[in-house]
């Protein structure tokens, strides 16, 4: 009989062909075929289990095949939460049944409009881009200074995109309707000149509207019913608003000084006050309160209070108004232009006045007072309404509270947005939710009044992965990042988030890394590592759920090295060039270059990532209940166990030196070999120690494996090759079949070898 030594070494010395071997048995490879073709239709536990060819296979890759009747037990490890150190399958002892858990995605994430990390990311979206349009408000207006400085004639405004925009903006001119010639004719006009193009095209018209406003106004004094009042009140409020609009061109014609024939003098196109109030209008039309628009209100305000000589001069400004409101902090609804009046007017001599009197539930009203210099009828008491020392406090007042009504209503955004977000399942809810909506519109820059619900319904729709889909028509990324915030499938319904691991999986990786790094530690040293571990898996866990590419997470030195801690592997003899040439590799191609690899568990890596061959996001592989990485690990289990069982057929000990070698990686304590019954077996035969050996106390059983057996070696593949050497050696003396060569091997430790009946007698007494 071929001696143990000899029969492992025969089936080590090339083991990927020995396992090569045995996936191509007919039975074998039926088997792992009928697994692969049939695990991804399943979709919930209680098919795996109905279908026994399916779960069977499963349960003897995972050493569990003795457990395969019991069904009700293993439904309940499927079905555990594995993010729940609380949940069954964490609970069982044997951490076998956890690992089977993690095979699967039984308990993987929900569907959902936005995952948390998705939500997360449309915040500090929508954030930058309220900033930045603050920021782009300052851009912009720079720009268009600089710009005016250089262009030639009016046709160099109107041509350029971004000085274009920037003059109808400020003057409140939607660009979509309009018209060129009639805006290059008021910017080429002298409105003095009654026969500029303005005065012979608008001037008419607002003769008109003025008649006919002077009409309306004579027929509402004479009117006597009430409903004859409310008719010309309407017709008076249209020629009114007909009126500004037609102002809005004059005043356009006046901030610039273009000729006639729209060539721009040899001065300029504009004076510096008439640059400055563009600005201002520019400006005054943002939805938002940018840095930009807080200096230029500021300056507003610093020139404008200097002219005011009684307090209805500020009530009648709205700019004024609402800059010492804001500074004040005197926002609210119940603050309206009588009170701000009466503050402005109170005699601060005397105790009974309007600011003395509130000033003492509302200081504010007081601190107002205090900053004008108004007598009780509304005139400037002495000099002007403030001192510079006032103006200059006044503005730094505003320039700390110009945004606080900004920052709140963003605040009471976000929050809506969060408790919303959740409850949306399909696309028509979204669109119907119009907080929900014009958030996440404006945060990746799309106006929500310049969008049909048409067209965000159909980019929301589209399929990112299919080039051709509707929203890569549209040629804006605006739209693509909107499309790939949210999780709706083309049926318009939510649809499992697109990560580069499934939430299974990362939290699989994640309790991995944990174990290997605290292998073989005592105590205090266990407590250090588990903290350290705990911040690397939450950078991973949380990363991994953003990460886009391949080459984010090969990049990514933290992400990786986690990843193949969690496999066994050291990272530091792994290189960047090697996993970028796995992380391209095809897995369905046998000749690609990680299926190349004599270790298969580069294939197992790359499975559990949904990546495509170009390294990028794909939902081809999120589905299933596994991951293909976790079927190859499958297969790849099936065929060690099969080799591992018919080795033992005719030899014992070959088995149980493979399942030793097998299990050296995993084993995390002296305890883990004392639990498992071969591969205490290993230990007992590996030392000769007597069948009573077991009967001691398992604390004792832990200090003699930890005393003969220095468990850190069980970290290096060649000290754990030694071990087994030993063990084959020591089994063939048991069993009386040692070889003389095989003998050899314990020269240099024979004094190790065996534990003596008295011995274990004494510590058993102790």
């Amino acid at each position: 009989m071929v001696s143990t030594y000899l029969s492992y070494d025969l089936v080590t010395r090339d083991l990927s062909a020995s396992l090569k071997r045995v996936s191509n048995q007919s039975t074998v490879s039926r088997e792992a075929e009928y697994y692969k073709e049939n695990i991804g239709k399943v979709t919930s536990v209680d098919e795996f289990l109905d279908d026994y060819r399916l779960y069977s296979y499963a349960m003897k890759a995972h050493g569990l095949e003795d457990m395969t009747y019991a069904k009700a037990f293993m439904r309940k490890v499927l079905e555990s939460d594995l993010s729940d150190d609380n949940s069954f399958a964490n609970l069982v002892a044997d951490d076998r049944y956890r690992d089977f858990a993690t095979a699967f995605n039984f308990s993987s994430a929900e569907k959902t409009a936005q995952s948390s990390t998705q939500v997360d990311a449309m915040v500090d979206l929508y954030t930058e881009t309220m900033v930045s349009q603050g920021d782009n408000v300052t851009t912009e207006t720079n720009y268009f200074n600089a710009m005016m400085d250089e262009v030639g004639g009016v046709d160099d405004v109107l041509n350029n995109n971004r000085l274009r925009d920037y003059l109808l903006t400020s003057y409140g001119i939607d660009e979509r309707y309009y018209s060129r010639s009639l805006i290059r004719g008021v910017l080429s006009s002298d409105t003095s000149d009654s026969s500029s193009y303005i005065n012979q095209t608008l001037g008419p018209q607002r003769d008109d509207l003025n008649a006919k406003l002077s009409d309306a106004n004579t027929r509402l004094d004479a009117a006597t019913t009430d409903n004859e009042k409310k008719a010309i009140k309407a017709e008076i409020t249209g020629y009114d608003a007909s009126l500004a609009t037609i102002q809005k061109y004059y005043d356009m014609a006046d901030a610039f000084q273009f000729n006639a024939d729209g060539s721009a003098p040899s001065t300029g196109a504009q004076t510096a006050d008439q640059k400055a109030t563009v600005n201002s209008l520019y400006v005054s039309q943002q939805e938002r309160v940018s840095t930009a628009t807080a200096l230029a209100d500021a300056t507003y305000f610093e020139q404008k209070i200097a002219t005011v000589d009684n307090v209805s001069d500020i009530i009648a400004d709205t700019r004024l108004y609402k800059f010492i409101k804001t500074a004040y902090g005197l926002t609210g609804a119940t603050v309206v232009s009588s009170t701000i009046e009466q503050i402005l007017t109170s005699d601060l001599n005397d105790p009974t006045s309007y600011a003395n009197t509130f000033g003492k539930t509302r200081p504010e009203y007081l601190k107002l007072a205090q900053a004008f210099n108004f007598n009780t009828d509304g005139t400037v008491a002495v000099g002007s309404a403030q001192t510079a020392a006032q103006t200059e406090a006044t503005k730094n007042l505003y320039y700390n509270t110009y945004d606080d009504v900004q920052d709140k209503a963003d605040e009471k955004a976000i929050s809506l947005y969060k408790a919303a977000i959740s409850e949306i399942d399909t696309v028509d809810e979204f669109l119907a939710k119009s907080d929900v909506y014009s958030f996440a519109l404006k945060a990746v820059g799309i106006d929500p009044d310049e969008v049909s619900k048409f067209t965000i319904s159909q980019v929301l729709k589209s399929d990112l992965e299919d080039k051709k889909s509707y929203v890569y028509g549209l040629k804006d990324e605006r739209y693509l990042t909107l499309a790939k915030a949210f999780n709706f499938g083309k049926d318009g319904n939510v649809t499992v988030p697109l990560t580069a691991q499934s939430q299974g999986t990362i939290t699989s990786i994640a309790s991995d890394y944990t174990v290997m790094k605290t292998r073989f530690l005592d105590k205090d040293a266990t407590t250090k590592a588990k903290e350290d571990a705990k911040a690397e898996v939450s950078y991973y866990s949380e990363k991994m759920l953003s990460i886009q590419t391949a080459s984010e997470f090969i990049n990514d030195d933290r992400l990786t090295n986690v990843v193949l801690t969690a496999y066994g592997i050291d990272p530091g003899t792994v290189d960047k060039n090697f996993l970028k040439q796995v992380f391209s590799s095809d897995l369905g191609d046998p000749n690609s270059f990680v299926n190349k690899q004599e270790n298969s568990v580069w294939a197992e890596i790359l499975g559990t990532f949904n990546f495509d061959a170009r390294g990028n996001l794909t939902d081809d592989f999120n589905n299933g209940t596994q991951s293909r990485g976790k079927i190859i690990e499958t297969q790849n289990k099936y065929t060690r166990q099969t080799l591992e069982e018919e080795q033992g057929e005719t030899n014992n000990g070959v088995r149980l030196a493979l399942y030793f070698e097998r299990m050296a990686p995993t084993m995390t304590s002296a305890y883990d070999m004392l639990s498992d019954s071969a591969l205490l077996e290993f230990f007992r035969v590996s030392f000769q120690l007597p069948d009573s050996f077991s009967n001691l106390d398992v604390d004792k059983q832990a200090e003699l494996v930890k005393k003969y057996m220095n468990l850190e070696d069980l970290k290096d593949p060649d000290k754990v090759g030694k071990m087994v050497d030993k063990f084959t050696v020591m089994y063939d003396l048991q069993n009386g079949e040692a070889s003389s060569s095989a003998l050899s091997i314990l020269t240099s430790t024979s004094s190790s070898i065996g534990i003596s009946a008295d011995l274990l007698t004494s510590l058993a007494q102790k």
